[in-house]
This record gives structure tokens, C-alpha cells and sequence, in this order.
């Protein structure tokens, strides 16, 4: 199960109180305040983990809660600090306030770890309030509560490459080939219901992530079909993938296709079709797709972008994989604005 939204609450863990004591051994009078302070609260910290490829875990647990510091204790004996609670999210982990919309952080590296709630300060024992007036002091403090924070986590995923394309355009085929990922692959509309991230390895060792996305269509940008949920998982990669069915099996032609998908791309996000690029003409074992390929060359003659004839149900896929492997490589490096 694929969960990329979620609504949690945590809570900081509660301060210690301090201690009200005093010190009494035979012999010795007088022994004054000895009192210890309460430990402080764990915090709730979110971290991003390799293992976790979803936000499903938070859907069954929606709130967390730090552990509380240990009061303190006679002798000067201080409370120990409450346990931190960790909760373990995928890269790529959009946290914001769920009540007032107010950006928290991005975790965008794996091993990042951001605070979402503190825990409260531990209360100070009697010792700290002793004075050269006042040498027996009965006064101590309470520990604080810690923070309390409704949570709103959304995933956006982090990739190398996304695969842009109409449904049936034959890109969880493409990622099946390409990788070692196993979407769903039927020929209806749609069988890709969420982001499903394949990894493509080289000889050299190197390896490029490759995000398959739900396929777009027309009114995406205005949250039409499945919408932002699928446009909001490409605003990371540093290369995108136009998948296009070069048989027209929907009625539709390749260039009609790419500039509706470039449309759909630069209405969601203001510079998001400018993006690095590589044209994929896909199902090019079609009979009219080689006459319909010469066309796209046509249409897209003043465009500076690779056009790349395959056939993704065909293993012959070498050259993509190396052509793949250069345009990441020239841009992976290359800052992308958000």
C-alpha cells in the first residue's frame, strides 16, 4: 500500500519536577537545601530513513509523544532526560503545520533528522534557590510541558528521472525493462495508481533512480484525473522522460501529446517544461509509428532535444540506458529550484 499524504500529532515529552529537600545526616546540623532538578523531555524527531519507501506506517499511528524527564530527587539528584522518539519517514518528506500551513522542513537527504516537538524543560529543586537570605528555601519548579504539534507530511518523490506520459503511453513497460522494478502493466488507462521509483544499474557501478508516474492528461495542472498527486512527484528529478505512443493508439498524435504534456507541466509549475529532456517514441513495432516518427522530427525540429525510437515490450534497450546515463550525469549536479 502507497500512502504519500499523512496528518499526524506530536507531542514533546514533559519536564521533570524538581525536588524540595533537605539534607539530613547525623551529626551534621543544618545540612540545607538539597534538592535535585527534573530532567528535560525527549524531543520527537522525524528520520529520514533508506527503508521506508511510503508514509503507511503513519496511518496507523498518528500520534507520537516523547518520553517525560525523571523528576529530581534529595541528595542533589538530577532527573534523567526524557527518551527522544524517532519516526522514521521516506527522503523526500514535505512537513508543514497542519493548522496553519506554515513550512516546517524538507528532508531531502537520507539520514536528515528535523525537531517537530520539543520536549518541556526540566523544573529546578530547591538547592537552586538558596541565597545567603533565604538558606532553607521551599521553593522548587514543575517541569514544563513539551510541544504539541498537529503534523501534515506529504511525500514527493526523489528521482533521477521521471517518466512523463499519457496513460497506455508504455511506461511501466519502459520502467520493467529498464530496471528491475515491477509495476503493474495492463492495457487500460491508469494501472499505475502511484509512484513507483526503479533503479537502473551500470557496469561502472553507478545507478540512476527512475520515478514511473500516473499517467497525465489534459487538465492535470488543475487537479483533473489523478492530478497534482501525480505531478507533485516530478518536481525533484533533474531529467524528465517524455513517454509517447508512436501508434496513436488513442486517437491522438505524438507532437499533439508532447506539447500537452510540456502545457501540462509549465501550468502546474512555472519552469518545470524546461526541465533537462529526453523524447522517448515509444511502440515504434507499430506499422504507422515509423511514419508518425519522422513527423515528430518534423514538428519538433526547432526543440534541442534527443529523440530516442524504441520498443519497450522489445530488449533492446541498451542505448537508452547509456543515453539515460549521460543526461543525468550532465545535470544531477545542476541545482533545481522548488
Amino acid at each position: 500500500m502507497f500512502v504519500d499524504k499523512a496528518n499526524i500529532s506530536v507531542t514533546g515529552g514533559h519536564g521533570g519536577h524538581g525536588c524540595c529537600s533537605f539534607h539530613r545526616e547525623k551529626f551534621i546540623p543544618l545540612g540545607g537545601p538539597d534538592g535535585g532538578d527534573g530532567g528535560p523531555g525527549g524531543d520527537v524527531i522525524l528520520v529520514a530513513d533508506k527503508n521506508e519507501q511510503s508514509l503507511v506506517t503513519l496511518m496507523y499511528n498518528r500520534h507520537y509523544e516523547g518520553k517525560n524527564g525523571v523528576h529530581g530527587r534529595g541528595s542533589n539528584m538530577h532527573g534523567k532526560r526524557g527518551e527522544d522518539t524517532y519516526i522514521q519517514v521516506p527522503v523526500g518528506t514535505v512537513v508543514t503545520n497542519a493548522e496553519t500551513g506554515e513550512f516546517i522542513a524538507d528532508i531531502s537527504e537520507l539520514g536528515m533528522q528535523v525537531i517537530v516537538a520539543k520536549g518541556g524543560k526540566g523544573g529546578r529543586g530547591n538547592t537552586r534557590f538558596a541565597t545567603k537570605q533565604i538558606r532553607a528555601p521551599h521553593e522548587r519548579e514543575l517541569g514544563e510541558p513539551g510541544e504539541m504539534v498537529n503534523l501534515h507530511l506529504e511525500l514527493k518523490t526523489i528521482a533521477d528521472v521521471g517518466l512523463v506520459g499519457f496513460p497506455n503511453a508504455g511506461k511501466s513497460t519502459l520502467l520493467s525493462k529498464l530496471s528491475a522494478a515491477r509495476p503493474k502493466i495492463a492495457p487500460y488507462p491508469f494501472t499505475t495508481q502511484h509512484s513507483i521509483v526503479g533503479i537502473i544499474e551500470y557496469p561502472d557501478f553507478s545507478r540512476v533512480t527512475v520515478a514511473d508516474i500516473p499517467g497525465l492528461i489534459e487538465g492535470a495542472s488543475n487537479n483533473v484525473g489523478l492530478g497534482h498527486e501525480f505531478l507533485k512527484h516530478i518536481e525533484r528529478t533533474s531529467v524528465l522522460l517524455y513517454v509517447l505512443d508512436m501508434a496513436g493508439t488513442d486517437g491522438r498524435t505524438p507532437w499533439e501529446d508532447f506539447r500537452n504534456l510540456q502545457n501540462e507541466l509549465e501550468l502546474y509549475m512555472k519552469g518545470l517544461s524546461k526541465r533537462p529532456a529526453l523524447v522517448v517514441a515509444n511502440k515504434m513495432d507499430v506499422e504507422i509509428s515509423q511514419e508518425n516518427l519522422e513527423l515528430l522530427r518534423e514538428e519538433l525540429s526547432s526543440e534541442v532535444l534527443d529523440i530516442i525510437p524504441i520498443s519497450a515490450n522489445e530488449n533492446n534497450l541498451g542505448d537508452l540506458k547509456e543515453i539515460i546515463q549521460k543526461k543525468v550525469a550532465e545535470n544531477r549536479t545542476k541545482k533545481v529550484v522548488y
